[in-house]
């Protein structure tokens, strides 16, 4: 994950900030109140890449050659409920061959705040993308053959497995607390074959010590991306 800049330069490395209904989190800083959002020193200067992210469940990985961009919208009503004014998305996944179908209107106003305020050297706002698509992202540079990289928040636990180049696993799952998460997190595991013993979970998301130490006691390793 890319460092703060140096805040008398600015524009030298970058910020990644992921945004959920209760607040935010920065370069894997513990979660942050959306009311402090303005009085954040990180947040005052430009930076070469700034990636902001939004914890939405809706969303919906689909192969390019079954993609189109007129049934975008339906694509997406496959897998989740949408309300009729909910805005739909998607972005291109070139490494999976894949177009990402969302939607990130799920009541919250905080990201647009932070993509006009924390903005890269170019001055331009960068695009607001789903949690999903940076979890997809990750995957490139793990070295691993089990490649487990996930996020949870807002009740929702973001998931994503790969075996060596193959995609497994991508999805959400409605999960109130983190027992509930860790639940998802193995059975998904188990239905893949997939040994949580000779595996790393990497969470993108922050985690408390409580929850580090519950995934420890089954997997090799636990790492923050």
């Amino acid at each position: 994950m890319p460092v703060t800049g140096n805040s008398s330069t600015g524009g030298s490395t970058g910020i990644s900030i992921q945004v959920c209904l209760s607040g935010y989190s920065f370069n894997g800083s513990p979660w942050i109140g959306s009311e402090k959002v303005f009085t954040t020193r990180e947040f005052q200067q430009r930076y070469s890449t700034v990636d902001i992210s939004l914890l939405t469940p809706k969303v919906a990985l689909v192969p390019e050659p079954f993609f189109n961009p007129e049934e975008a919208r339906a694509a997406l009503e496959e897998v989740v409920a949408l309300s009729p004014g909910d805005i739909v998305e998607y972005v291109q996944v070139p490494s999976l061959a894949s177009v990402l179908v969302y939607s990130n209107s799920i009541g919250e106003s905080l990201s647009k705040v932070l993509a006009n305020t924390v903005l890269p050297t170019s001055g331009q706002p960068v695009k607001v993308l789903p949690e999903m698509y940076y979890l997809l992202k990750e995957l490139d540079g793990l070295s691993e053959y089990n490649k487990i990289v996930a996020s949870w928040a807002d009740g929702f636990l973001h998931l994503v497995i790969a075996q060596g180049k193959s995609l497994s696993l991508a999805n959400t799952f409605e999960a109130p607390d983190f027992t509930t998460a860790e639940y998802f997190l193995f059975l998904a595991m188990k239905r893949l074959q997939l040994n949580p013993e000779v595996s790393t979970v990497c969470f993108r998301t922050p985690l408390t010590p409580e929850a580090e130490m519950s995934l420890y006691r089954y997997f090799k390793s636990v790492s923050r991306l």
